[in-house]
């Protein structure tokens, strides 16, 4: 039976990749798929890896039909045996449902690919609705690390290597980026609730919490 999945974590821990290798099994199997994302970070109608794979993919724009697109595309000669939607967190939840609505009555599988909470530990409405429609919900694996070494599980904005709170939910960057930009860093609950990124807990620690000892 076909199905909707959503494949969740945190940012780097390889949602992308994976997209990327479940395309590139079924295409080594002679099937054809339609891909989906929006706003990734090698741009505008692009599936990227931070491990350098890139392929084409449907840029989806605000209030697009996703379930019409598809019946356009099947209407015109073209195929599609599978559907593939990167960065899912930025779909309308409505969105969500026309993905939903592909699984059921065009009987494809849906993978879909996202974070599911944003730097301020919300979800993201596209993700809550995943959540809620999903037949599977599959999460990843590949643990990503906070700059502690403990599991990552939640993902950061920051600006100059600070942590920030609040903003536009969607701000596209990436875990990668110079000091004065805004970027992202994958931090555990603890380091998150204390606002503390790399760059400021190495400010810290200059500042050593230990009374200091004279010699005697």
């Amino acid at each position: 039976m076909p199905e909707l999945v959503f494949f969740s974590g945190t940012m780097d821990c390889g949602k992308s990749t994976l997209a990327l290798q479940i395309e590139h099994n079924r295409s080594a199997r002679g099937l054809q798929g339609m891909i989906f994302s929006r706003d990734d970070r090698a741009g505008q109608g692009k599936l990227s890896s931070r491990l350098g794979l890139v392929t084409d993919a449907v840029e989806v724009e605000d209030g697009q039909d996703l379930y019409a697109y598809l019946v356009d595309h099947l209407s015109q000669g073209g195929r599609a045996d599978y559907v593939i939607a990167d960065e899912a967190q930025f779909l309308a939840p409505e969105q969500i449902d026309q993905l939903a609505r592909v699984v059921d009555d065009l009987g494809l599988d849906v993978y879909a690919f996202g974070i599911t909470t944003d730097f301020r530990s919300k979800l993201f409405p596209g993700s809550q609705r995943l959540v809620e429609l999903a037949d599977r919900v599959e999460v990843l694996q590949v643990e990503a690390l906070c700059w502690c070494g403990a599991r990552a599980t939640h993902n950061a904005r920051t600006v100059g290597g600070v942590m920030v709170v609040e903003g536009a939910q969607v701000v596209v960057g990436d875990v990668t980026h110079s000091a004065d930009e805004v970027g992202y860093e994958v931090l555990c609950r603890r380091h998150h609730r204390r606002r503390m990124t790399s760059a400021t807990a190495h400010a810290a620690a200059l500042s050593p919490d230990v009374l200091p000892v004279s010699p005697s």
